[in-house]
């Protein structure tokens, strides 16, 4: 029979190197898609955010589907990470979360930087015109689910969007 501190002595060993080793093994150990896009950064009610940018049609359709909390999360900063989607003009949006496997809020904004709506939208939620803009706009800025109301954001409040994004 095995003594009951022998026993102990082998749970603590496995419960110390387990985590470190869940970790390891689940890190990625390639580049990320995220990794190949362009950011800006952005400040929303005085908070920081680093967004990649969306802004041709295949980088819009993939968006953040599959990406992970622990890719969104913030950085060791506190700044917010999140994705801002640029069309070319202002016109009725309207985004769903097929492959999307963690919750977002997502806000409309307008050329002038108005924030026209905002949703939380629901993870892997493939319902085709679920989330639409309320009125035209001609950007989309994904974030965590939350983070809006965090933040204390919604429809009528300003984004101070780059230049470098207003333009055509």
């Amino acid at each position: 029979m095995v003594p009951v501190f022998v026993l102990r002595l082998i749970a603590l060993s496995v419960l110390t190197i387990l985590p470190a080793f869940l970790t390891t093994s689940c890190m990625r150990t390639e580049p990320s898609e995220l990794d190949q896009l362009g950011t800006v950064d952005v400040t929303i009610a005085g908070r920081p955010f680093k967004l990649w940018i969306a802004d041709d049609f295949d980088e819009q359709q993939r968006g953040l589907m599959f990406v992970t909390l622990e890719e969104m999360a913030p950085l060791s900063d506190g700044t917010q990470r999140g994705m801002v989607f640029v069309f070319d003009h202002e016109r009725e949006l309207s985004f769903w979360m097929k492959n999307t496997i963690i919750p977002l809020d997502i806000a409309y904004v307008d050329t002038d930087g108005t924030i026209v709506s905002t949703y939380t939208m629901m993870a892997l939620d493939d319902r085709i015109g679920q989330y639409p803009s309320d009125s035209p706009a001609r950007f989309a800025i994904e974030f965590n689910a939350d983070v809006l109301s965090t933040v204390g954001v919604g429809p009528g409040d300003m984004i101070k969007l780059p230049d470098s994004l207003l333009s055509p």
